[in-house]
């Protein structure tokens, strides 16, 4: 479906050596299950238990928005009781995320196309965003049913039926994620060294970090949390420059 209305488009991070958006491709689930002898679907239960502490610590060090990749436009290949069991999770965790949205002042975007989402799902989705669009305590986006070069394509044709050029920041206005950061870190856990489809435009000049450690590791590990504010503050931010700078999503 096709976009019709511009989305407010958020292009500015502060001057910091704190990442002011992370985004988690929160993989290994069913890998860490295998190695306990655990059913697979087991992982993704551990994977998801935690989300909020995760949150809690970032955004107490100075992060204002955090995207947990947790279901790909793909995986809908997977089996029908392994996807079964992942929409009622979902449906779980985001219907409890609303609690935290009034209690913690935090505002939720689920990004990805609704189509293919239970119903109840699909409308948790949109209650949640709704109730907390206004709240400024930080932001926590979960992509869901999510692909970006999909992602590009919508915004491509929402551009045509709206009829006028575009410039980077107007064709930006136009994506799902146009009211996010552009991503400063992404981290990917279980060994897996690519970005598989995941928020190519946001993505553009973030550092990546990739780690050994399988998803549900890494959700509850605080060590593993600080490794990865060090592990940014260590990079070199040029932007095409000659020193350290900070991108702005602007020229």
């Amino acid at each position: 479906m096709l976009k019709l209305f511009k989305k407010k488009s958020v292009n500015t991070t502060d001057k910091t050596s704190v990442p002011q958006h992370i985004a988690f491709i929160c993989d290994g689930n069913r890998r860490w299950a295998e190695m306990r002898g655990l059913p697979p679907l087991m992982g993704h239960q551990a994977g998801i238990a935690n989300f909020e502490t995760l949150v809690d610590w970032f955004f107490a060090r100075g992060v204002t928005t955090i995207t947990f990749f947790i279901f790909s436009s793909e995986n809908w290949n997977r089996s029908q009781d392994e996807v079964d069991f992942l929409m009622e999770l979902f449906y779980t965790e985001l219907k409890k995320n609303m609690k935290n949205a009034l209690e913690k002042n935090l505002r939720y975007r689920v990004i990805g196309s609704r189509e293919k989402l239970p119903q109840k799902l699909a409308d948790m989705c949109d209650e949640l965003e709704q109730a907390s669009a206004e709240n400024t305590g930080g932001t926590v986006a979960f992509a869901l049913n999510y692909g970006g070069q999909q992602e590009i394509v919508d915004a491509v044709n929402a551009a045509i039926v709206a009829g006028e050029p575009v410039t980077k920041e107007t064709f930006e206005t136009y994506l799902d994620t146009g009211d996010l950061l552009p991503i400063d870190l992404m981290v990917r856990t279980s060994n897996e060294n690519r970005i598989s489809n995941f928020l190519l435009w946001k993505l553009a000049y973030a550092e990546l970090l990739f780690l050994p450690e399988h998803w549900p590791d890494l959700v509850k590990n605080e060590k593993l949390w600080q490794h990865v504010l060090d592990e940014f503050s260590k990079r070199n931010r040029r932007f095409g420059g000659g020193k350290k700078a900070n991108y702005t999503g602007k020229k």
